[in-house]
Order: structure tokens, then C-alpha cells, then sequence
């Protein structure tokens, strides 16, 4: 079970991702499996622009609340940028990079959550 600051940060990057539009985000309580963190938030983008405009927005979101990353790793051309919170480790992918890596099947002991679980509104569909 996720702690309150932590449930926070996961709120924060999550929101921030949704803002620019990332899509199928997913959040996986690691808390009962490992013990680097506790939880990672999982989104998907279109492009390599818009890896870099979410990864970007998150940052930026979460350092507006006074908290700034460990480590960051990836980003242009890379398509996968991880950033590291501590408790939290968010990463955004390209959808072949996140497909290929699978992490919500690396991590299928992991309790899966969605924007909604944690009180916030699921996107609608992408337009068409």
C-alpha cells in the first residue's frame, strides 16, 4: 500500500503526464515486490517530441511541489526517458519502446492501478 507523500508524487506525475496527453498510463504499486521503490507510473506517447514534452511536464510538475528527480536517464532519440524520485520512478515511452520492454509483464506481481484508483479522471479516447 502506497503512503500518503507517496500517493501524492504518483498524483502529481500522473496528472502531469495526462495534461499532455500521454496515453495509457498505468500505475504498479511495487511496494510488496521490491524494495528500490514503490511505485512506478507507466505512460505511452506518440513521437519523440512528445516523450520529451511529457518527461518535461512531469518534471516540471513535481519540482513546482519542491521535489526534484535522483536521476534522470534517456530522452531525445532514446525513446524512453526514466525518471527517479525515489519512491517513484517514472517512465515514459514510445509505444514500440514501451512494447518492448514490457514492464507491466516484468512486473505482473505488481498491484496495477489506474488514474481513476487514485482519484483522478481517466482521459476519453484519443480522437481518430
Amino acid at each position: 500500500m502506497l503512503d500518503d507523500d507517496t500517493l501524492k508524487l504518483v498524483r502529481l506525475a500522473t496528472a502531469a503526464a495526462q495534461d499532455k496527453k500521454a496515453f495509457e498510463v498505468a500505475i504498479l504499486d511495487v511496494s510488496e515486490v521490491t524494495s528500490f521503490t514503490d511505485a512506478f507510473v507507466l505512460c505511452s506517447t506518440s513521437s519523440d517530441r512528445h516523450l520529451e514534452a511529457v518527461a518535461e511536464a512531469v518534471l516540471r510538475k513535481v519540482k513546482e511541489n519542491r521535489r526534484h528527480p535522483l536521476h534522470t536517464e534517456g530522452g531525445s532519440g532514446s525513446q524512453w526517458v526514466l525518471v527517479d524520485y525515489g519512491e517513484v520512478i517514472v517512465h515514459v515511452f514510445t509505444e514500440e519502446r514501451r512494447s518492448y520492454y514490457n514492464l507491466e509483464g516484468l512486473w505482473g506481481d505488481a498491484r496495477r492501478l489506474s488514474p481513476a484508483d487514485i482519484g483522478l479522471e481517466e482521459p476519453g479516447p484519443l480522437p481518430a
